[in-house]
């Protein structure tokens, strides 16, 4: 078999190539911290790698959801708290409004500050999370759900809750319409109370003049049981809410698990193992110039040199 001078050279020379080009990727893999730098260098790692990605960016997406529902449930929690506080000022208020003594012109004293109690409520119940969204708007409002209308207080938001973008219930906010319009009526089975119906009412008899005794008694009485239907509605809800924040620290654990996860699945499928990246790296360093020095030795072997 006759070989040339020129294709040994050209026989070295492309091996120096392949031995360079090993060792240019063995560094990039070392400076770059992966395994996998683009899909060809691992078809499989590169694809599995991806997929750990595409999990840990919903899980972040989950998370930021299950942030914005926690937020408005805490936001609620602590609104109902405020509406707890209200109602019992106005009971107090509706029990003072009974004693015996006081004249018309006391009770509309009483009367002016359970109005002013009554807009405080209202104005609790649209409150809004700071992100567009009204607490009390049930499946959406764009505008303060609770309107005060010429015939009471009704509502103008979407029946229901809003729920986060979770593969599990995490609201976004509550039935305006169930907590502040629909408690059970203690007087009425099967009926509800509105809390602003009650408190009108209220108001408007305790304004009205020349009453007697008997009557004024009547209408503390009723105020009172219609403040308590109402606090106590306004209670299950904020329960309800506290059982939504519990819910959502576990969700929170399971999407934070799913992240690390993923994350480890990614750096399993991509991530170099820097050990046994350093040996490699040094082997194909000393391949490399054992080839520089075979083709330096092969350069000098042409029939020329010995012509000379």
């Amino acid at each position: 078999m006759r070989i040339t001078s020129a294709n040994a050279f050209e026989s070295s020379v492309s091996n120096l190539q392949r031995r360079q080009q090993a060792l240019s990727e063995a560094q990039q893999q070392l400076t770059g911290g992966k395994r996998v730098l683009k899909p060809s260098d691992d078809p499989a790692a590169a694809a599995a790698a991806e997929r750990a990605l595409a999990s840990a960016q919903r899980m972040d997406a989950a998370q930021r959801a299950l942030g914005a529902s926690r937020n408005a449930m805490l936001m609620s929690e602590s609104a109902l708290g405020d509406a707890g506080d209200l109602l019992q000022q106005a009971r107090e208020l509706v029990i003072g409004a009974g004693n015996g003594g006081y004249s018309d012109a006391e009770r509309k004293t009483l009367a002016e500050a359970l109005r002013g109690v009554r807009n405080d409520l209202l104005a609790v119940a649209n409150r809004g999370d700071g992100a567009g969204r009204y607490l009390f708007g049930g499946q959406g409002a764009d505008s303060p759900p609770l309107v005060d209308a010429p015939g009471g207080v009704v509502y103008s938001g979407g029946a229901g809750q809003a729920q986060a973008a979770l593969g599990e219930a995490s609201p976004l906010s509550i039935d305006g319409r169930a907590a502040w319009l629909q408690a059970p009526d203690p007087a009425n089975p099967g009926g509800t109370v509105s809390v602003f119906d009650t408190l009108d009412q209220t108001i408007t008899e305790l304004l009205t003049t020349g009453r007697s005794s008997a009557q004024v008694a009547q209408t503390v009485s009723a105020g009172i049981t219609g403040i308590d239907a109402v606090e106590q509605n306004l209670g299950a809800w904020r329960a309800r809410a506290g059982e939504a924040l519990n819910r959502m620290d576990g969700i929170g654990q399971r999407l934070s698990q799913g992240k690390l996860d993923a994350e480890r699945q990614r750096s399993e499928a991509e991530d170099l193992d820097m050990l046994q990246a350093i040996s490699d790296f040094q082997s194909r360093q000393s391949g490399y110039d054992a080839a520089l020095k075979t083709y330096s030795i092969v350069q000098r072997m042409s029939l020329f040199d010995y012509v000379r």
